[in-house]
């Protein structure tokens, strides 16, 4: 018998025990039954005191019972019938229907079923009472009573009036009651139909009852009953399901338990008031032996001894299926163990088997083979942990099957198939690692033949040539050919056949293409050691004198003879007698160029070493951007470890990682098989870069993201899901140097292009390698700036509009702009105020470099924007103060200037050509959109018949120079020739010529601020057809944004061909007050600001004071002398403005309504020749 048939088999006699119970609870209820017997099965009772619709028990009616209205004193009457006495009772006609009603219902109730079946006898006491109670209670008792009425006996009222009239009223009213009614006039009568023995004293008999006491043992009993009855309730309702996981089943078990050990103690507390129970009903009999109980109390008696007896057998029952309950539940606790552990190591084999079907047969080098076998080695430890706990498990499975578990058929399939996975995973492990030792092999030994080869490459390369023109020379180099070829069985391959037939398992096609370059290099070399031992033993056998060798020219270039014609010259030289002056040079030719020969081979085995470490470190590379990608980024995704993952990293794994996949995806799928395409031609492989660089510009969004990601990893590097990543990978380093790989990477491209340059001159493919050099550093040069570029702080406006990044560094500036009518220079130019300049197409920012706390990239600087200057409307001046290191840069005719001071002269001259050219471009850009309208919608006709030319762009319409008509005429003057202060250059050199001279007074500038005064193309409206008529511009000359660039203000005198070059006064950027000021000799200077003397040599100065210029010192200081005191010392260079010399070229502007007319004097300091816009053809 099965243990789920003996539990439901133990079941079932439980619940026959408990309707024992329920039957016996249910015979101390007395069902009231109606006048037919068909009434009366409506009435039966199934629980105790109570139906199903109205329960009524003593402790609910107490109230009625204590008014002793109606009692039940367990007397009999003749047949047995119980008997139910109403004593006098004087306010009964006050008592409410419902309590008439339920007292009578419950008093019918208490006798058992076979007494209740043979009917009541009510014993009506009114004797005190008149007729008219009587025949009310009559009627009343008639209409309520709820059980069957056997006799009504009546003590009528004793006086002589109420019973003379009770005679004769109750003989008209019989039929009216409807019940058998007898009336007696005294208790005499009464014993005639029950006997005295069964009447309490009150009617004349000697039953002593006690009504508290009665109530008392009712409310007990009931209370009794209703325990049992819950008990019964719940072991009935005490189920044997079960759970359908571990958890669940676990709480099912604590919950029975604790549900069994509760019913336990309610069992033992009905046992023990049934016991107080029956002491108080056999009471009478322990302190008088000789009292006879009553039918009730011995049916109460009989009652709760069979309650009891049902009681402890029902224990006894319950105890054996709790024991099989508990048991079933434990197994089924163990079989949800087992199958939560079956689907965890199930779903561990077949990630195991997953990622075991990821490992590769075939690999592609040697270092990819080792990595694999690596990677699977790792695999295969952890391999093995699962499969010992799948092999574990299906021993616990045995177990439970031996210990007779019931779901055997359940546990035994599971426990085959965890055994038949890890003999199928185990097998395919061995498998793989079989294969890769094998393939590790082959490539150790393709890579012993290649090192061979290349070895004997560099054995033939090193042999002099000199040292072989002696017979003991070449017996020397012919030994260690000799010597060197003897080691060839122990490096090189055997046949072909031979190779494929032992790794015909691991040789994939590319692996078979790498067999077949070895044979062919082996056979080559082999070819090589063969002739030269021939050429060597001709040579250790032939000379029978010495020859003096001739060193070949190092200076020779010509083309190599062919083999064909060397073997030629050889043997020419050994079958033909000659002189000595004839013999020597066609030996020495014939060495000559197999020199040149030999020195290509070693040329192209050192390239394809570049190539190999090309290939190499590419594909390892690769293998470690996936490992990183699985390893960590995946597993950020994964559940099992997000208990590990800190709050800091969530939804930040594009931060920690940036664009590494896309990185990855590109080198694998693209870049790799492409650089593998020239591993025969490596000389070439810079045509793969130059088609690939704008791909490779995805490193400057890496490069970005690196302080972001750096600042993240910091913040959480301890972390446990970290260290349980890098342990799964058994890497020695953390993350943080795999994700500085990438820029590793980029930095080592140009390494290597660098080698392969070096060894490719001359041939095909040197101009690509060059250019993809140039190409790789300018991607490095662009992510180095775009690192500068997005710590800049503070800028509100958009970056990307103003242009590519052309150059950016930090100089030292001041600055110095115009107040009214005097030009004012900052105080801070005392001390320089330390900048970091970005020069885009657009825009030059100046921002203020504040260095960073901490390490890493968290110590990169940060530089907040202080000022920006638009291309468009600055002009630059080369050569500043004197100073070879200096330059200005300025805006709004000289309003505004900003001297630059940079820390070497080659950054200053870089800078200035950069600007230039930005200056030219936007020059060129104009020039082209101008070209591109009609004269005649460009400039119309003339309005007026003065010569005027607005030479700058930034000066409004408001600004006008008032002058008088006698200035103005003294100030005109012929425009000289334009071949006189200019010539011609190329269109490639620079646009100015630079100023050696650091006294100089002449500076050059160049802006887009003399865009205005261009030398016009012959024919156009500027042409000097036109004459010195001034032509408006209607449409909008600025194409690309030249804000600055008034409309209405561009005109141009057609006889004026100066360009936009200009002397350092140049009258468009000078006041007024700078025309009418007083020409000082040269080597004098004006004091800026006052300044005190802060050593014994220093020279103290106020504003305004003129100092002659002695020398110059170091740091900035020159000695000078104060003209006004004569004293002398040294002095803050920068606080030193010069004054105009004599000889500078006084040149004027004037304007009248709007329109300026240029008129340029120049004198022999403008000797400098210039280069026209005009003259720059596009």
């Amino acid at each position: 018998m099965s243990l789920l048939e003996s539990i439901h088999e133990s079941r079932e006699l439980l619940n026959h025990l408990l309707r024992g119970v329920l039957v016996s609870v249910g015979a101390l209820v007395q069902q009231a039954r109606c006048s037919s017997s068909s009434s009366s099965s409506s009435w039966r009772r199934d629980d105790i005191l109570q139906r199903e619709d109205a329960p009524l028990c003593a402790a609910q009616i107490g109230s009625e019972l204590q008014k002793q209205f109606a009692i039940l004193p367990g007397g009999r009457g003749m047949n047995g019938s119980p008997i139910i006495v109403f004593p006098e009772f004087p306010e009964f006609s006050e008592l409410h229907d419902e309590e008439i009603q339920s007292v009578l219902s419950y008093l019918t109730s208490i006798p058992s079923v076979a007494a209740s079946g043979v009917g009541f006898i009510l014993v009506i006491d009114r004797r005190l009472d008149r007729w008219a109670a009587v025949r009310a209670t009559l009627l009343r008792i008639a209409g309520s009573f709820p059980g069957n009425l056997h006799l009504v006996l009546v003590l009528r009222p004793t006086t002589l009036f109420q019973r003379t009239l009770s005679d004769f009223l109750f003989k008209f009213n019989r039929d009216e009651f409807k019940m058998k009614v007898v009336m007696l006039s005294s208790v005499t009568e009464l014993h005639a139909y029950i006997d005295p023995g069964q009447l309490t004293t009150e009617l004349g008999g000697t039953h002593e009852y006690h009504h508290d006491s009665w109530i008392s043992h009712r409310t007990a009993i009931e209370a009794f009953a209703l325990m049992v009855k819950t008990t019964a309730q719940t072991l009935q309702a005490f189920g044997t399901e079960l759970a359908n996981d571990a958890e669940a089943t676990t709480n099912l078990l604590h919950a029975h338990t604790l549900k069994t050990d509760q019913m336990k103690e309610d069992l033992q507390v009905a046992q023990s008031q049934g016991g107080r129970l029956l002491d108080c009903i056999n009471e009478p009999l322990q302190t008088d032996p000789d009292y006879c109980m009553t039918h009730d109390e011995l049916e109460n008696l009989a009652t709760v001894q069979r309650l009891l007896g049902q009681l402890d057998e029902t224990e006894t029952a319950f105890d054996d299926f709790w024991q099989r309950h508990r048991t079933k539940l434990e197994h089924c606790l163990q079989l949800r163990h087992f199958e939560h552990r079956f689907r965890e190591v199930r779903s561990q084999l077949d990630v195991t088997s997953e990622r075991l079907c990821g490992f590769s047969e075939v690999s592609v080098s040697p270092a990819h083979a080792e990595h694999v076998l690596r990677e699977l080695s790792g695999h295969e430890d952890k391999a093995c942990e699962v499969l010992d706990g799948a092999l574990s498990l299906a021993c616990e499975g045995d177990m439970l099957i031996e210990n007779g578990h019931y779901a055997e058929d359940s546990i035994r399939p599971k426990c085959s198939e965890l055994r038949a996975v890890c003999k199928d995973i185990s097998s395919t492990l061995r498998s793989k690692k079989s294969l890769l030792l094998r393939a590790m092999e082959l490539h150790h030994s393709l890579d012993a033949a290649s090192r061979w080869c290349e070895e004997g490459i560099f054995l033939l390369a090193s042999q002099s040539v000199d040292r072989c023109q002696s017979q003991d020379g070449a017996e020397a180099a012919l030994q260690e050919l000799e010597r060197y070829l003897d080691t060839a069985p122990q490096h090189t391959l055997p046949d072909r056949s031979a190779i494929c037939c032992q790794y015909e398992a691991v040789l994939s096609a590319q692996l078979r293409d790498q067999v077949e370059r070895v044979f062919q290099k082996q056979s080559s070399v082999e070819e090589m050691f063969e002739k030269r031992r021939v050429s060597l033993k001709k040579l250790a056998a032939k000379q029978t004198r010495p020859v003096q060798p001739v060193a070949p020219r190092p200076e020779v270039k010509s083309p190599l003879s062919s083999p064909n014609q060397q073997r030629k010259d050889r043997r020419y030289s050994a079958d033909n007698v000659i002189c000595k002056k004839t013999e020597s040079p066609v030996h020495n030719s014939s060495t000559r160029h197999a020199s040149l020969s030999e020195e290509e081979e070693n040329l192209a085995v050192l390239r394809r070493h570049v190539m190999n470490e090309l290939l190499e470190t590419e594909r390892v590379y690769v293998e470690e951007l996936l490992c990183v990608l699985e390893g960590y980024a995946a597993e950020m995704e994964n559940p099992a470890l997000a208990h590990l993952l800190p709050g800091t990293l969530l939804n930040k794994k594009d931060v920690l990682f940036g664009n590494m996949s896309e990185i990855y995806q590109f080198h694998r799928r693209t870049f790799l098989k492409e650089l593998e395409a020239y591993t025969d031609c490596p000389e070439l492989v810079g045509r793969c870069f130059l088609q690939r660089m704008k791909d490779l510009q995805i490193y400057e969004a890496y490069c970005q993201n690196k302080p972001r990601s750096e600042s993240l990893w910091r913040q959480c590097s301890d972390c446990a899901f970290f260290q349980e990543c890098q342990r799964k990978l058994e890497h020695k380093l953390g993350l943080d140097s795999y994700l500085l790989k990438p820029v590793q990477r980029i930095t080592k491209y140009q390494l290597l292009l660098k080698e392969l340059l070096k060894y490719s001159k001359g041939c095909d493919g040197c101009d690509d390698l060059q250019a993809a050099l140039s190409s790789i550093l300018g991607i490095l040069k662009a992510v180095n700036d775009s690192m500068h570029l997005i710590a800049i702080t503070g800028y509100e406006g958009n970056m990307s509009e103003l242009g590519r990044l052309l150059m950016q560094g930090s100089f030292s500036v001041w600055t110095e702009h115009k107040k009214g009518h005097a030009k004012v220079k900052d105080l801070a130019r005392f001390k320089p105020m330390q900048r970091h300049l970005f020069l885009h197409q657009k825009a030059l920012l100046f921002c203020k470099r504040r260095e960073e706390s901490g390490e890493g990239y968290e110590k990169a600087p940060s530089y907040s924007f202080k000022h920006s200057l638009s291309m468009s409307a600055v002009g630059i001046t080369e050569n500043a103060k004197g100073d070879n290191k200096k330059f200005e840069i300025w805006c709004n005719s000289r309003e505004e200037v900003f001297i630059v001071q940079a820390p070497t002269t080659e950054i200053k001259t870089a800078w200035v050509n950069e600007i230039r050219k930005v200056l030219t471009q936007q020059l060129q850009a104009y020039r082209d959109a101008s070209q591109q309208k009609s004269p005649d919608s460009v400039f119309p006709s003339p309005t007026n018949s003065s010569a005027s030319a607005s030479l700058s762009p930034f000066r409004s319409n408001g600004q006008k120079n008032q002058k008088k008509p006698e200035e103005k005429k003294s100030e005109l003057s012929p425009v000289p020739d334009s071949n006189s202060c200019s010539s011609p250059k190329h269109k490639d050199e620079p646009v100015t010529s630079p100023t050696t001279d650091r006294s100089s007074v002449a500076k050059k500038r160049f802006t887009l601020q003399g865009f205005s005064n261009l030398k016009s193309p012959k024919g156009s409206a500027l042409s000097p057809e036109h004459g010195s008529k001034r032509h408006l511009v209607k449409s909008d000359p600025t194409p690309f944004g030249f804000k600055a660039w008034n409309k209405a203000s561009l005109s141009v005198d057609a006889t004026d061909e100066i360009d936009g070059f200009s002397s350092g006064e140049d009258p468009m950027n000078s006041d007024p007050e700078d025309e009418v000021e007083k020409k000082l000799a040269p080597g004098k200077y004006t004091v800026v600001a006052d300044c005190e003397k802060a050593g014994p040599q220093e020279l103290s100065v106020k504003s305004g004071e003129m100092v002659q210029l002695i020398r110059e010192g170091e740091d900035g200081q020159w000695f000078v002398k104060n003209l006004r005191t004569s004293k002398e010392g040294w002095v803050a260079a920068a606080n030193l403005l010069s004054l105009i010399s004599e000889a500078k070229s006084s040149q004027s502007l004037s304007s009248s309504d709007g329109s300026v007319s240029g008129n340029l004097s120049t004198s022999s300091s403008c000797s400098e020749t210039y280069t026209s816009f005009s003259d720059i053809k596009p």
